[in-house]
Formats: C-alpha cells, structure tokens, sequence
C-alpha cells in the first residue's frame, strides 16, 4: 500500500470538457503532470489545441484537443466517436463545462434557464451516457489485469451555489448545479453496479473566467467569508480529482466534497 500506487493516475485516460481554462485547465494540469492521457473538449477549438500543446511538452502525460459544442447533441455523439477511434477505453470522465448567467429578477430572461440548465445539467447526463461503454471497456479491462477494485470514474464539477443560497443574482446557475448534485447522486446508485463511480465537487471560489470579474471587485470580502482566509488554487481542485481518480478513492461513491476552504460551512453572524 505504497502512496506512489495508492495515488497513481498513470496511463489513465482521462476526458476533461471544459479542460483548457480555468478549474478544467487547473484539473488537467494535474492528470497529464501524474502521468495520464487527457482529451480536452469544449466549443474553443483554439484554446484546446494551445492548452494540449503545451500540457503535453510539459509531461510527462500528453493531452489532445477534442474540440465539441457540448450545447449540441450532435456533437456530444461526434466527440465520443471520434475518442472511441483513439482510445479502446475512458477511465476517468470530468464534467467540468458549464455556463452561469447573472441578472436581476425583475429582469431575468428564460433564455438563461434555457441555456445554463441545457450545459450545467442535462449535457452532463447526455455525455456520460454516451461515454458509458467506453468506460464499461475501462471496468472490463482493469478486471482481465487482476484490477477488480479499479471502478471508472465520472467527477462532476458541481458548485457550493447548488448546496447555499448565493448573494450574487444566478438563479439557472445555482439551480443547476442542486440538479447536478442530486443527479450525481442517482447516477452513482445506478452505474455503481456496472462498476463506475459517480462523485460531485462542490467548488467555492477559484480563479477562472466565470469568477474573474467577481473576484476583481470582490475578492477581499471573498475571501474574508472563506475560513481558511483565500480562493481555490490549482492544486486542491486537481489533487482531489486525482485522489477520486487512483486506488484511494475507488470506493468513494454518490459524495458530494465541498471544495471551498470551508466557506459553504460559515457562520455570516
């Protein structure tokens, strides 16, 4: 029980949507930094093929673009295809894409609902869906090498906005991310039996587009409602998804993991 195979993700096969910024940036960092193969898909074509390129001459893992419109049920269909030419098997599935819509009540349009709910919820399921045999393939072979306790992983990036009620005005937002909590939650009940794990972080805050603004006229009173006093950095998003992805969270299943330095927990008195 070595921590060095305990905490392995080498030569898995990993597909990160979202993956070429922010937390999926930061998250596929990690996984081609330990060793794994990762396919980056999201609508930037550009952003993925720069993000791959460089992940990959840095090592020792490679990364490959897989640019996709996951607002698209085409090309969700199109993404899986062209991976299943590529890889015999996906490992390690990442829901990582998602959009966020700010506005006030009085004015909020239902075309957000329409869209944040479309990417943030239902494509989550239409992805895993779709990638389920690829991962069943992963289950079967982890079993003919003797792996019987190496399950596939889907890791859905949820929010502590789907577990708190958010200052800011997000109502798709928030509201998505508890239907994403709660679907993660059926999913892990149903794939658990074919041997795949279905696992929820609950994000708080980190540096990326979506935060960017926020955290520029914010982020002192952000991070004064964070107990541990500071944002999300890379490595607490990528090492709790390597931990889900190796041998030490094989048996981790349907949790929802606050990654927020505790700020969902504090006390606003």
């Amino acid at each position: 029980m070595d921590l060095q195979n305990l905490f392995s993700v080498k030569d898995k096969v990993v597909l990160v949507t979202g993956g070429a910024k922010g937390i999926g940036l930061m998250i596929s960092t990690g996984y081609v930094r330990n060793g794994a193969t990762v396919y980056i898909a999201s609508r930037d074509a550009a952003a993925c093929e720069k993000a791959a390129a460089e992940l990959t001459k840095a090592g020792p893992g490679k990364a490959y673009a897989l640019p996709a419109d996951l607002q698209k049920y085409d090309d969700i269909q199109r993404l899986v295809a062209e991976l299943e030419k590529r890889e015999k098997c996906l490992n390690v599935l990442v829901n990582n894409s998602g959009a966020n819509w700010g506005e006030t009540y009085d004015k909020y349009p239902d075309a957000a609902f329409t869209k944040v709910m479309m990417l943030n919820l239902q494509r989550v399921f239409t992805l895993t869906q779709a990638c389920t045999p690829l991962m069943e393939r992963a289950v079967k072979e982890a079993k003919d090498n003797g792996g019987v306790a190496d399950p596939a992983r889907v890791i859905n990036i949820g929010s502590i906005d789907g577990i708190r009620v958010p200052a800011l005005e997000t109502y798709a937002y928030s509201a998505s991310k508890a239907g994403l909590h709660h679907l993660s939650k059926v999913l892990s009940n149903h794939l658990g039996k074919r041997n795949i794990t279905v696992n929820v972080l609950a994000c708080g805050p980190f540096m990326s587009k979506m935060m960017a603004a926020t955290l520029e006229q914010f982020r002192d009173t952000i991070e004064a409602g964070v107990p541990l006093g500071r944002i999300g950095t890379p490595e607490d998003v990528a090492g709790t998804c390597i931990w889900l992805s190796s041998r030490a969270g094989a048996y981790i299943n349907g949790a929802i993991i606050t990654v927020d330095g505790g700020s969902s927990r504090a006390a606003k008195l």
